[in-house]
């Protein structure tokens, strides 16, 4: 690893075996591989091959996050079970190597009073520099009001929330993503574009309906280049005048996103990234296991040749400097952690 270029992955993904036991009971069929399959193990794993797999691809650090949906579409009384049991075996993960990993918490939001102790109990008691939710909570979208206490925790708290998607409703999928051949349909429902327009609009509802201006503090993390949203924030802004928005529209996103692309490895989308809302609210993710090894213009998810994600990195058109602050410099600023080997120290 280059010692010049410092590099934290914020969208590296997990599976612990309570999460599947979880999944399990409820009936919850996330989108995943078969068991035997490379990706799935991978995400199981967070020792030597994940850590050989960093190596290979220039990531210093993966501050890991259970995969979605996480514990959102659980029943509440076990979605705070299982939230509080992988946070607790998150911490130990990070704790058994500190220099290697961080941990983004798992949030019950389907019981939101638990919701907001989990955070404070993640940040305060296991310190974890923020938290993974995943836009809908069953049919609660991201600004539905009862979330308002959650958000407004966050801020207190000043962690960030960093937002992955998950698949649209059923009723979405059948109207728009059936029907099509060779089963490319439940991919484009999922990550090929459906999970991006969902989250997306999700963000747009949030500001809309007057979260970021209860809560103005409040930091959310958007990875996907922005969920869409960035590449029409010049024609969706008029609607800023119609909501009676406080700020333009563009401002929200200047003020209160920050963005990753979660190893989509596009020159282009990193240009348009930084033109609207500035390297200085850029991140870095690789949206590890799926995208392992990308490469532009592709897909190949073992393709483990060359380190991309460092490379992508190193050639971008940026200043040293916006480098560094992209690959971890923003992060540690973000989190309030300026001295890069510091963490989040429990309370005695």
């Amino acid at each position: 690893m280059s010692d010049k270029l410092r590099i934290v992955g914020l969208e590296e993904h997990v599976v612990l075996p309570v999460l599947l036991d979880a999944w399990a009971a409820a009936g919850v069929q996330p989108n995943v591989y078969p068991d035997d399959h490379p990706v799935t193990r991978r995400l199981c794993d967070v020792g030597d091959e994940r850590l050989a797999d960093m190596d290979e691809q220039g990531i210093d650090v993966a501050v890991l996050s259970l995969a979605t949906p996480g514990v959102q579409n659980l029943p509440p009384a076990d979605a705070v079970r299982v939230a509080r049991e992988a946070n607790d075996a998150l911490a130990a993960i990070v704790d058994a190597n500190p220099s290697r990993f961080q941990a983004f918490a798992a949030i019950p939001t389907s019981s939101p009073e638990a919701a907001v102790e989990e955070l404070e109990r993640a940040v305060t008691g296991l310190g974890f520099r923020g938290a993974m939710l995943y836009g809908r909570t069953g049919d609660a979208l991201a600004d539905a009001p009862q979330f308002d206490d959650l958000y407004g925790a966050a801020e207190r708290l000043h962690v960030p929330l960093h937002f992955h998607p998950q698949a649209p409703v059923r009723a979405v999928q059948e109207a728009y993503y059936s029907g099509l051949p060779n089963g490319v349909g439940a991919a484009l429902a999922t990550a090929g574009l459906g999970w991006y327009y969902d989250l997306g609009v999700q963000y747009l509802r949030m500001i809309f309906s007057g979260v970021f201006d209860r809560h103005p503090g409040l930091q959310v993390i958007a990875g996907h280049w922005g969920e869409v949203v960035l590449f029409y924030l010049d024609h969706v802004g008029f609607l800023g005048e119609v909501a009676r928005l406080q700020r333009p529209l563009a401002d929200y996103f200047r003020q209160n996103f920050w963005v990753a692309g979660s190893g989509t490895v596009s020159e282009r989308y990193l240009r348009w990234t930084a033109e609207v809302v500035g390297t200085d609210r850029m991140l870095y993710s690789t949206d590890y296991p799926y995208t392992f090894g990308t490469r532009p213009g592709g897909f190949p998810y073992l393709d483990t040749s060359g380190g991309i994600a460092r490379s992508f990195l190193e050639n971008a058109p940026f200043t040293e400097e916006e480098k560094a602050a992209i690959g971890s410099g923003n992060w540690e600023r973000l989190t309030g952690h300026l001295n890069a080997d510091r963490r989040p120290r429990r309370p005695a």
